[in-house]
C-alpha cells in the first residue's frame, strides 16, 4: 500500500518546498520532508495536487508513458464557441508542436471557492467555461490551447488527475488515501 495526499492547491502558491521569497509554498501546507508533488500547477492555477513519499507511485502518476488523463476548468475570455472546443478536441498547433486531441466541453459556470484576487471583471465582454481532459502534461497547455483557439484562461483549476479527484476539498485542504500500485 501507498500513501497518496489529494491537496487543493489555492492560487498563488508555489508547487515547491523550497522559499525563495515571501510567496507562499507547499511548505505552509505540509511538514513532512519526505512528501514530493507529482507533477506541477502553476503559481496561477489552483485545484487538485498529488503528493506522496513513495516514489514509484510518483513516477507512476507522472510519467507520460501511462498518459493519466488531467480534467481542467478553465474559465475563458469570450463566449467560447463551438469551433473553438472542434479545435481543442482535434488538437491545436502550439509553438513546439501539436498537441493530442483533448476532452473538451462547454461547461455551465461550475460552483466553485472565490478566488483571491477575483478574477477581472469587464462588463461589455463575457466569459465562459470549457472542460479540458487531456493526458499530456506541457508547460502551461490548457492556457496556451485556449489562447490558441482564441479564447485566453482567465482562471484554471484543476479537478481530477486520473481517478482522483478534488471532491469536498475546500481550498487548502488535503486528505490522505491508502492505495494499491497497480502493476
Amino acid at each position: 500500500m501507498s500513501s497518496l495526499i489529494l491537496f487543493n492547491k489555492p492560487y498563488g502558491v508555489l508547487t515547491q518546498f523550497r522559499r525563495t521569497d515571501d510567496r507562499p509554498t507547499l511548505a505552509d501546507f505540509f511538514s513532512d520532508p519526505d512528501i514530493h508533488p507529482c507533477g506541477r500547477l502553476d503559481m496561477d492555477s489552483e485545484g487538485l495536487l498529488l503528493l506522496t513519499a513513495d516514489g514509484a507511485l510518483n513516477a507512476r502518476i507522472t510519467h507520460p508513458r501511462y498518459k493519466l488523463p488531467k480534467t481542467y476548468w478553465a474559465q475563458v475570455d469570450g463566449d467560447i464557441s463551438e469551433d473553438a472546443v472542434a479545435q481543442l478536441q482535434r488538437g491545436v498547433m502550439l509553438n513546439d508542436g501539436p498537441t493530442r486531441p483533448a476532452r473538451a466541453r462547454r461547461l455551465d459556470a461550475p460552483e466553485l471557492w472565490p478566488r483571491t484576487p477575483p478574477v477581472r471583471y469587464r462588463a461589455a465582454i463575457p466569459t465562459s467555461w470549457v472542460e479540458l481532459e487531456i493526458g499530456e502534461g506541457r508547460n502551461r497547455q490548457v492556457r496556451r490551447m485556449t489562447a490558441a483557439v482564441g479564447f485566453p484562461t482567465l482562471r484554471l483549476v484543476r479537478v481530477r488527475i486520473g481517478d482522483w479527484s478534488l471532491e469536498g476539498l475546500e481550498p487548502g485542504d488535503w486528505r490522505e488515501v491508502n492505495i494499491r500500485m497497480p502493476r
